[in-house]
């Protein structure tokens, strides 16, 4: 039986789900999940705290972003979509993500790679994630 292989490359605004089509490793995107949250605020400019409630509202996108991607994730497991899972993150959201990721899903991580190449092309994808090239 075939080993279905996805490959998720994200970064903490979009992710995009890549599958292992053939036996030469040809990349085809499943899915380009981006995040539709935006850091809001009360109304509020300026004055002392706005650092830190800038920087409290994107962590939280960030948390809310790597939320979905660990549903989906789950959801396409119970679908059966893959078997095997290598992630591609810049190490922060990486972080995040691992965190978000189901105890079943978790299993089925290969590889874990801790580089931003969520705006590679596909083919620059295949390039760097095949060892042979």
């Amino acid at each position: 039986m075939a080993t279905t292989t996805w490959i998720i490359a994200a970064d903490s605004s979009r992710a995009r789900v890549l599958q292992v089509a053939d036996r030469e490793h040809k990349l085809l995107e499943v899915a380009d999940l981006q995040t539709d949250s935006e850091p809001r605020f009360n109304g509020r400019t300026g004055g002392p705290s706005s650092d830190r409630e800038t920087t409290g509202a994107v962590e939280h996108s960030v948390e809310v972003f790597a939320r979905e991607i660990g549903q989906y994730l789950e959801k396409a497991r119970n679908q059966h979509r893959f078997d095997r899972l290598h992630l591609v993150a810049p190490p922060k959201f990486l972080g995040a993500l691992r965190k978000e990721l189901g105890k079943e899903v978790e299993k089925l991580v290969a590889q874990e790679v801790p580089k931003d190449l969520s705006w590679f092309s596909t083919r620059e994808l295949e390039r760097y994630l095949d060892p042979k090239a």
